[in-house]
């Protein structure tokens, strides 16, 4: 098995383009200014020792040496074998609400952003246990199946915004639904955190939590607001514009439903956390998961991988130090091995 361990490294190679670009360049400048002082045949026979060629070489010597110092710096890595080895953990999907209400910032910086960094906050605690993701606002979807892979997770975290789902509402019994088919047919205890301001607009989400418990899942809720709510900012291309309005022409004032999700908790056996400016309910959200039972199952990685970046490196710089000891000038053993050169004998 073969992997880099670091390949955002490779588009050092564009610098290569630019290395052949200056040269022809400098190349085309030298020639010019030549021409400048006589014939270029005459200014060669009164310049015995340049080398025209010594110069290309010299480039493609640089050009091969930065592109084994890319790879290097990439870090090539090679896998001996195949492994199977035992872990121990639970399955969680979250659901996190992606509706234009999570953009209120009665909670700093936002409800959206605050429930981002709990997720990750929760994710630091973890350790082989899986996650999924699910995201919904008026329609969920499987935004990461399950996957012991951390730090895909908060990539994908960081990219998300409400723009991802273009059907706006809250469908929180469908969040549910969704997150509950990521498990599949697993035996580790399983359990949903379902992250949301709690304004459902479109269907029984206290009735899909049953549905969930009565599979062996847990639903856990995390309330993202505050009871006396705020309005929603709008945005055009980045830039906040005003506030979402009503058809009266009245500010949208979003609240939390404490109601709602302390219903879905209790439904699904879990427990519910309000957010608030100072906390996200973290902690306590964790130590229950922490307390389900954690079940044995296997897992397959690629065990021993070994680098192999100083082999490209070591080659790089030996290219290097032949570049630099290349003179631009030919050789005086060149000249001296010149066996077309021919001498006339006084007659």
């Amino acid at each position: 098995m073969f992997r880099l361990a670091h390949p955002y490294m490779l588009y050092l190679m564009l610098v290569i383009p630019v290395f052949i670009l200056l040269y022809i360049l400098a190349r085309q400048l030298k020639k010019k200014a030549f021409y400048t002082f006589g014939d270029w045949p005459l200014l060669l026979r009164l310049m015995p020792d340049y080398s025209g060629s010594r110069g290309t070489l010299k480039l493609i010597l640089l050009c091969a040496a930065w592109a084994l110092i890319v790879v290097g710096l990439a870090d090539p890595q090679t896998g001996s074998k195949l492994e199977k080895i035992k872990r121990q953990g639970i399955d969680l999907v979250f659901a996190l609400d992606v509706s234009n209400s999570m953009l209120a910032q009665d909670i700093a910086p936002s409800r959206l952003e605050r429930a981002k960094q709990a997720i990750t906050r929760l994710l630091d605690n973890l350790e082989n246990d899986r996650v999924g993701l699910v995201l919904f606002a008026g329609k969920a979807y499987v935004q990461m199946p399950l996957t012991t892979d951390y730090s895909a997770t908060r990539l994908f975290l960081a990219n998300i915004n409400p723009g991802m789902i273009p059907v706006q509402g809250t469908a929180i019994g469908d969040a549910i639904e969704t997150a509950a088919s990521c498990f599949g047919k697993t035996k580790q205890s399983r359990a949903i955190i379902l992250i949301t301001d709690g304004e459902n607009h479109e269907d029984d989400a206290v009735e899909a939590a049953h549905s969930a418990v009565s599979n062996g899942i847990k639903v856990y809720t995390i309330g993202m607001g505050l009871p006396d709510g705020a309005p929603i900012p709008l945005y055009n291309s980045g830039m906040q514009i005003g506030y979402k309005k009503d058809r009266q022409g009245n500010t949208v004032i979003s609240r939390l439903d404490d109601k709602l999700l302390k219903e879905i908790a209790a439904a699904g056996k879990g427990v519910y956390i309000r957010a608030n400016n100072s906390q996200a309910g973290v902690k306590e959200v964790f130590d229950q998961i922490n307390s389900l039972e954690k079940v044995e199952y296997d897992s397959q990685i690629f065990s021993d991988y070994e680098d192999r970046y100083q082999f490209f490196l070591l080659a790089g710089l030996l290219l290097l130090v032949i570049e630099a000891l290349i003179s631009d000038k030919k050789s005086r053993l060149a000249g001296r091995l010149n066996i077309f050169q021919t001498t006339e004998k006084a007659g």
